[in-house]
């Protein structure tokens, strides 16, 4: 039986990484490879929230030392980014990055006249000053 939660302990420990990492890693370059947008949505999306959480992990190391299940939560949650069943880190973006943070902050983004990639303020004062000189020097 000994034998058993050691295996089953470093099946645990190597789940982590598998799923957080090379399993996305692989995909990542399929999807580079495809020819699908859905596919590179959904691994810039996944690449973009495992960072965040990594960078939230780090600063509330102290805070999450005292949670004794929070690298199974992790996993979980993590899992759910992962699946492609679920296709958890394309929703996250579409519904809450993209809805509350693209959309208010920079309306520009995706759909400006003549393909522009301007960035804007809710108040509509600030500019991308390299794209801005860009266009100006095609136009020359």
């Amino acid at each position: 039986m000994n034998r058993f939660w050691t295996l089953m302990s470093g099946l645990h420990q190597l789940a982590g990484p598998v799923t957080m990492l090379l399993y996305p890693l692989y995909a990542s370059v399929v999807a580079i490879e495809s020819s699908s947008k859905q596919d590179d949505q959904q691994w810039l999306s996944y690449w973009i929230l495992y960072s965040f959480l990594t960078l939230m992990e780090m600063l509330l190391a102290p805070l999450l030392e005292w949670v004794p299940i929070w690298y199974d939560v992790k996993l979980i949650a993590v899992a759910w980014l992962v699946l492609p069943q679920f296709r958890g880190a394309a929703f996250i973006y579409d519904k809450f990055v993209r809805e509350k943070v693209i959309k208010r902050y920079y309306p520009g983004i995706g759909g400006g006249s003549g393909g522009e990639f301007k960035l804007s303020s809710p108040n509509g004062k600030m500019k991308n000053k390299l794209v801005d000189l860009m266009t100006s020097k095609k136009s020359s």
